[in-house]
């Protein structure tokens, strides 16, 4: 099997970094073959004389495993399930569920260095007592977490696991190079109370929600026959008894639906209906979120809320798949405006905005929109008004230090200046970043111009000075550079070359420190120049 770019990419990574480390982390979006990649690192694993266990907590997902392991390798596998075991199999490979191996007399039976490779599907459960008590047992392995959470603010907690991420595609990364389709939102103008619903292991309370949801569902199906009444939709929502209603409400509006539960006879038939088009919407109670794939979804209605982003992408991508023989061009995502005061939800935004701030800001955004709009730009949008808000913000925050005798630079205003989205939204997710930075890094950032106090972590410590060092081969301006001349009202200095800056500086200090008459430092733009290209003088 060829593999895309993007996935040899990251097949070499993770390689790489177990070099180096034993624990790491693989991001890929749901629908861009993350099964596909983790097979071939298997594969390569099992050439040099190892021996694999892909790790999960679902049937679907140990079955997807095996099914996709060997049309990719020819690699078959044993399994460890139940009354299935590995134990005495001559094959190299093991797809083992977890509620199996977590059993202390399972384990016992196998030695801790049985095997040399885990891999650890859907990751963002590894966290669990079930799965640190297999991955504990077998402490020597090299393990690779395979994940499609879309941003480091929700891998704090895999963080505290894994020692490193070896790679990541992005959702938006994804769609732009055509493996993905694009997404449009559309908010839906029904005001949802989630007030009175209460939390149970750091997310809204399944049973609470369908009752909050109850008085709804009938606005919801009028709703939805006005935006998607053509399209081949997917609904999730929180509770069994709640899906089977709505469900009747759907086909009462006029809908061809069908409901599937764990504990449906059918389930297989009615899945294969609908992938036939038998029905065009089909509701589910959480089941769907993992080991289904039906590409032609063009419609995903998200009727449990959650403040968990991994499990909101995992809804949202059994739409993401592409589906040219269709006729699909675009998946619609329809967001309701929920009102909760105390917690925080998942929105659209979540999937591609990489800081809590864009995605507020998107999300207001949309929400007045009259029709569906294409998150990638109103993500870009968003990053626009946030910067122009931050920028108006930082100006307030210029004029206050002007007063200030301090030389170096705020790490905020460096941020702006150059533009820098992934510092000013930087969040630390393994274990060394949120230590607090080294004796060594603070004296390094002060050497360079930038005020160390406001750098509360190692991560962003270590992203600033490789930013330094990178700009200062580039020939860019420097810390102290910027603050002087922001500090007089030039704009964006940050972009400047280091040669051009140096020289306005020169001009200013032969006219006594004082800005030249024929110089508008709201408007003015450095001429380009040539020769010079590092920094020269470290006090500017």
């Amino acid at each position: 099997m060829e593999m895309r770019p993007y996935q040899q990419e990251a097949r070499q990574a993770v390689h790489e970094q177990w070099e180096n480390i034993d624990r790491t982390l693989l991001v890929l979006p749901t629908g861009t073959g993350k099964t596909i990649v983790f097979s071939k690192i298997v594969e390569d694993r099992v050439r040099a004389g190892g021996r694999a266990l892909i790790l999960a907590h679902r049937g679907e997902l140990l079955d997807q495993a095996a099914d996709k392991l060997a049309s990719a390798t020819g690699l078959h596998c044993s399994t460890e399930k139940a009354e299935q075991t590995c134990i005495g199999s001559w094959f190299r490979v093991t797809v083992g569920s977890v509620q199996t191996l977590m059993r202390e007399k399972r384990l016992k039976q196998f030695d801790p260095d049985y095997f040399d490779t885990i891999i650890v599907d859907e990751a963002h459960h590894c966290i669990s007592d079930s799965y640190q008590k297999v991955l504990s047992h077998f402490s020597g392995a090299k393990v690779l977490g395979v994940t499609a959470t879309p941003d480091r603010g929700d891998m704090k907690n895999l963080g505290s696991y894994f020692e490193s991420l070896a790679y990541e595609y992005t959702l938006p990364k994804a769609i732009k190079e055509g493996y993905l389709c694009p997404i449009k939102a559309q908010t839906i103008p029904l005001k949802l109370d989630l007030s009175s619903v209460s939390m149970q292991a750091g997310d809204f309370k399944a049973g609470d929600i369908s009752t909050a949801l109850d008085p709804y569902l009938e606005q919801i199906a009028e709703e939805m026959g006005k935006v998607c009444h053509d399209r081949k939709t997917v609904v999730f929502l929180p509770l069994i008894k709640t899906s089977q209603k709505f469900c009747e409400m759907l086909n009462k509006a006029g809908f061809a639906a069908a409901e599937v539960n764990g504990e449906s006879m059918d389930r297989a038939q009615v899945l294969q209906d609908f992938d036939d088009g038998k029905y065009n919407v089909l509701c589910n109670s959480m089941l769907l979120t993992e080991g289904w794939d039906c590409p032609s979804v063009d419609c995903v209605v998200v009727l449990r809320p959650t403040k968990v982003r991994s499990l909101y992408c995992q809804m949202v991508g059994r739409g993401t798949r592409l589906s040219p023989q269709t006729g699909k061009t675009e998946l619609l995502l329809l967001d309701f405006l929920w009102h909760t005061e105390r917690h925080e939800l998942c929105h659209p935004a979540h999937l591609i905005c990489e800081n809590e701030e864009v995605a507020k800001q998107m999300t207001e955004n949309i929400k007045d929109a009259p029709a569906p709009v294409d998150i990638e730009e109103a993500e870009a949008q968003a990053a626009e008004d946030v910067v122009a808000q931050r920028e108006e913000s930082l100006a307030k925050q210029l004029q206050q230090m002007r007063t200030r005798k301090r030389k170096l630079v705020d790490p905020l205003q460096f941020e702006m200046s150059i533009q820098a989205e992934d510092l000013s939204g930087y969040v630390p997710a393994f274990g060394w970043e949120m230590a607090p930075p080294s004796e060594k890094q603070t004296k390094a950032l002060e050497k360079l111009g930038i005020y160390p106090d406001e750098i509360d972590n190692a991560g962003k410590a270590s992203k600033l000075l490789n930013r330094l060092d990178a700009r200062k081969k580039a020939g860019l301006t420097t810390p102290k550079q910027i603050r002087f001349l922001e500090g007089r009202g030039f704009q964006h200095v940050g972009t400047w070359e280091f040669t051009a800056a140096k020289h306005l500086i020169d001009r200013i200090a032969g006219n006594g420190w004082r800005i030249p008459n024929s110089i508008d430092p709201h408007t003015y733009i450095p001429p380009k120049t040539e020769g010079e290209t590092a920094w020269k003088n470290i006090a500017w």
